[in-house]
């Protein structure tokens, strides 16, 4: 029988353990340039956590859902722990941005949750206020600045009965592909995956984290937040926006706090590449990392090349790289390389991967070819690769979907039981089951490296062949140095009566870096360089400035968002064949999508 049925009493033992030895430390610019190190001890946060927990107790809150919108930093800590003390169901969330659009999500979040009171800081409470006020919800939900709501004593909570199924917070997809929907995540689920992050990592009460990763995501809240509690270890961190004004300082933080383990996904990476200078590595000193995780969709072979050349002066080495897989539905991690080994890279056959075959590229440049990253071995979960039609289980070098079972599966989604059902209870044809069906697709090699090739609802079907919307993206991007984030997403349009599928690009350039390359030259190379790769006939490209191509809070892109905001002419066109809007000699016959 597993020591811990619940995650407060494997945090609450941790916290006896090592006090305010271990702590959690928040990296905050106080102006331009210059930041102030917060640090709150294990002990500190534990006080804070329990005083909160009997203000939720009071109100009566066990197994409601309470919404925590909060800046990052450590007044969020408080506020998740103090929910799990309380048996109160925490649900993270971006602070809602009127100008980007995030109101509506937070809305939902509040409808689909049942929320009565949401739980946030000083700085924020006067602002929520106006929010609730001006969508008519300020009578069902009240707002709760958590900082000046007046002391509690610690003692005066009262530990609840906890056990594994014990619902602990819900985790609300990035919705890249649909409305977000609430990820039930038990106390039973966060041991398990805590035990298979420890495991994989080899992570003891020694590991120094280091990250930015938003804590409403579930590679921040989980892999980053909650890891260091479950390890009893230190975590240091700032803020995304933060790390994108001054990239390297992600960098100095591993340096001056000698980080072993950091996360990201590959835009982070990216973005290192782009903006550390020469200059800034002077003083960069990266060689206590053990652990560099990459959980994007999907890692990209370039990133890790370039990324451990250019880091290499200052202690970066390729064994530090583990690419892994995971999501919410799995609490977080279901597969990861063995620690120490580096990325795989293997290069396929495109062909043959178009139809859904897994077969090495022939030596030599003949044929085209696909180079793919491991995403590492599933740790104790079970995974299949599942004909998504017909539901049989396929063998090695197949895609298919990738379907996953085990304890950090998640029970399914909050109030949806016919969602749920479709995901997380899915059979295979000879009766094997539940799994979670992922929605990925990928295929294990003979030797048990799972390797994603993308996601069902971005497949693009042209001429009966599989071409999924990133592999066009990547060709892309790779075209002109000038070019940043793209967007890949099919039109129905018809061509004197003949109706076919054409695909668009909507492709993110910086200006700056076109140089003096014409507009629409930039536009004909890039259009080039992908029909040359993946054979397309109806192919265009639209080129926007940045911000143009809809990303989910965590940065993933949004292709059916991007596609509904070009049609409804809401991004402004730089250059392109489209331009100036569909040529005459094309008719579109779909138009946008509603979301659901």
């Amino acid at each position: 029988m597993p020591k811990h049925q619940d995650f407060v009493s494997l945090v609450r033992e941790n916290i006896g353990a090592h006090g305010d030895d271990r702590s959690f430390t928040f990296i905050s610019e106080e102006r331009l340039g210059k930041y102030k190190e917060n640090v709150l001890g294990f002990a500190e946060l534990d006080r804070k956590a329990r005083a909160l927990a009997s203000r939720l107790q009071a109100r009566g809150l066990q197994d409601r859902a309470v919404l925590l919108l909060y800046p990052e930093g450590l007044e969020f800590l408080a506020a998740f722990l103090g929910c799990l003390y309380a048996r109160v169901i925490a649900v993270p969330a971006p602070l809602p941005d009127l100008d980007a659009g995030r109101f509506g999500r937070t809305r939902r979040i509040i409808e689909d949750a049942d929320i009565t009171l949401i739980l946030t800081d000083t700085a924020h409470r006067t602002t929520i206020d106006f929010w609730l006020e001006a969508a008519g919800l300020q009578r069902r939900v009240q707002a709760l600045d958590t900082q000046t709501a007046g002391a509690t004593d610690p003692v005066a909570w009262t530990p609840p009965e906890f056990g594994p199924d014990t619902l602990a917070f819900l985790q609300y997809t990035s919705g890249s592909t649909s409305d977000p929907k609430g990820v039930m995540v038990t106390h039973g689920n966060l041991l398990c995956n805590g035990e298979e992050i420890e495991r994989r990592i080899e992570g003891t009460a020694d590991t120094v984290g280091v990250g930015w990763v938003p804590h409403y995501h579930d590679m921040g809240l989980v892999g980053q937040v909650l890891q260091p509690l479950y390890l009893g270890c230190r975590y240091v961190f700032t803020s995304p926006i933060t790390f994108i004004k001054r990239p390297v300082l992600w960098l100095e933080l591993i340096t001056r706090y000698r980080g072993t383990v950091t996360v990201a996904p590959n835009f982070g990476y990216e973005l290192a590449l782009r903006r550390v200078t020469d200059r800034q590595l002077d003083g960069l000193d990266l060689s206590s990392l053990r652990v560099v995780k990459n959980g994007a969709e999907p890692v990209r072979a370039a990133t890790l090349e370039r990324m451990t050349e250019r880091f290499a002066p200052v202690g970066f080495r390729p064994g530090m790289w583990m690419p892994c897989y995971g999501m919410a539905e799995t609490t977080l991690l279901v597969t990861a390389a063995p620690l120490g080994t580096g990325p795989v890279v293997r290069d396929f056959d495109a062909d043959a991967l178009s139809l859904d075959k897994a077969v090495p590229a022939p030596d030599g440049d003949g044929g085209a070819r696909r180079r793919l990253v491991s995403c590492g071995r599933p740790v104790t979960l079970d995974v299949a690769i599942v004909d998504p039609g017909t539901r049989a289980r396929l063998p090695e070098e197949q895609v298919g979907e990738i379907w996953v079972r085990g304890g950090s599966v998640a029970r399914g989604y909050w109030e949806n039981p016919a969602a749920s059902r479709a995901t997380f209870g899915a059979h295979t044809s000879d009766g094997e089951g539940p799994y979670l069906r992922t929605g990925d697709l990928g295929f294990l090699a003979a030797d048990g490296e799972l390797f994603v090739t993308g996601r069902i609802k971005d497949l693009i079907i042209v001429n009966g062949r599989n071409i999924h919307a990133h592999d066009i993206e990547e060709a892309a991007g790779e075209a002109h140095p000038a070019a940043l984030t793209g967007a890949a997403f099919t039109l129905d349009i018809s061509v004197e009566g003949e109706v076919g599928e054409h695909v668009v690009i909507v492709q993110e350039i910086s200006t700056r870096a076109a140089g003096g390359t014409p507009l629409d030259e930039l536009a004909s190379l890039i259009k080039a360089e992908v029909a040359r790769a993946f054979e397309l006939p109806a192919l265009s490209v639209v080129l926007a400035g940045r911000g143009a191509v809809r990303r989910t809070t965590s940065g993933k892109t949004q292709r059916r968002q991007t596609r509904d905001a070009f049609l409804r002419g809401e991004i402004t066109a730089l250059a392109g064949d489209l331009a100036a809007g569909l040529p005459g000699d094309l008719e579109l016959l779909s138009g946008p999508e509603k979301s659901p």
